[in-house]
């Protein structure tokens, strides 16, 4: 029993399947479908940015300002040069990555708390960029998107965001297994050890964020062409922190665990919402209680690493990527 409940490939096919039969067990609802979107938009969004504190140790709490980047991107592209979804997301992920690089190249010099408040003022400041930006994102009265035809049905672009969902996925754990991502958890590790077997901390801190706010970017492109409009009030600051409190409950250094932050940052407001305030509280409530008895995070439930993946890497975790202290095994 426990080497199915603890198989990752079977959990894996078991979710594919879900999104596979999801718009036909709700009966293709509107409203149903957009919460399985925003998982899968959360999903890129809380990987990446577990990416920069999980595996780099990089603070960040501005990651909704790459999401209004990417989404912004998109639907001033698309109204202007009517360019294809397959061309536009790229672009989105480019320039939002081009940012990023712009901001790990001064954030090289900062950690903890500084590079915290650091992302936070940029996370404050896009918003408000794109809100008095009347000429190019229409201030407050924000952007339509126009779907690409071959997308035009709810159904279609439905299919076409999990797969790029687990395209992004497959992407971020190779990264992670790569000489990048090796480098990355040394230098979350240790930066004095890092420097010392050759590895270009600086280089690397820049290169976190560059790769982080790529798919950041791609995300909030694929939020504009779902729900057809982009605003500077979609994603405020705190998107920002409850995408870290989300990486945090799943999991920090996990990319499933970043996967199931998503999760519970979607399903929790939709039985909240209806009591003023209570969102906030009950995430709290969770945080707390995560951090107090499973700071691993929920994903540390189900070991996956004992019979379904090989060659894994064994590497320190959770709240030592913010604090620089000594932690546990990472799982994906």
């Amino acid at each position: 029993m426990k080497s199915i409940i603890f198989n990752q490939k079977l959990w894996i096919i078991l979710i594919i399947a879900l999104s596979v039969a999801f718009p036909f067990l709700t009966g293709q609802s509107s409203y149903f479908m957009s919460l399985f979107m925003m998982i899968c938009i959360y999903s890129i969004a809380s990987m990446s940015l577990n990416l920069l504190v999980g595996f780099g140790g990089q603070v960040s709490v501005g990651h909704a300002g790459f999401l209004i980047i990417g989404g912004y991107t998109v639907a001033i592209l698309a109204a202007t040069f009517q360019l294809p979804i397959w061309i536009l997301l790229p672009i989105a992920g480019i320039l939002t990555g081009i940012v990023g690089l712009l901001i790990g190249i001064p954030a090289v010099r900062l950690s903890g708390h500084f590079l915290a408040v650091a992302t936070l003022g940029f996370g404050i400041s896009i918003p408000q960029i794109a809100l008095n930006w009347d000429t190019v994102t229409n201030g407050y009265a924000g952007l339509s998107v126009s779907r690409p035809e071959l997308l035009s049905s709810d159904l279609n672009l439905f299919y076409f965001i999990v797969l790029v969902t687990l395209i992004v996925f497959w992407l971020v754990k190779n990264i992670v297994y790569s000489v990048f991502g090796r480098a990355f958890i040394a230098v979350r590790d240790s930066e004095v050890a890092a420097q010392s077997i050759g590895i270009n901390v600086s280089f690397y801190k820049t290169i976190m964020f560059a790769i982080s706010s790529f798919f950041t970017g791609i995300a909030g492109g694929l939020y504009a062409y779902w729900f057809g409009f982009v605003s500077p009030n979609d994603f405020s600051i705190m998107t920002s922190l409850l995408l870290l409190a989300g990486i945090i409950v799943g999991g920090l250094a996990s990319i499933s665990g970043a996967v199931i932050g998503a999760v519970f940052l979607t399903v929790i407001p939709h039985f909240t919402d209806a009591y003023i305030g209570i969102t906030n509280i009950v995430i709290g409530i969770a945080l707390i209680l995560v951090i107090m008895f499973k700071p691993d995070g929920i994903v540390h439930l189900f070991n996956f690493s004992k019979k379904s993946v090989e060659n894994q890497l064994e590497e320190e975790t959770p709240l030592a990527a913010m604090e620089g202290g000594r932690a546990q095994n990472a799982k994906f």
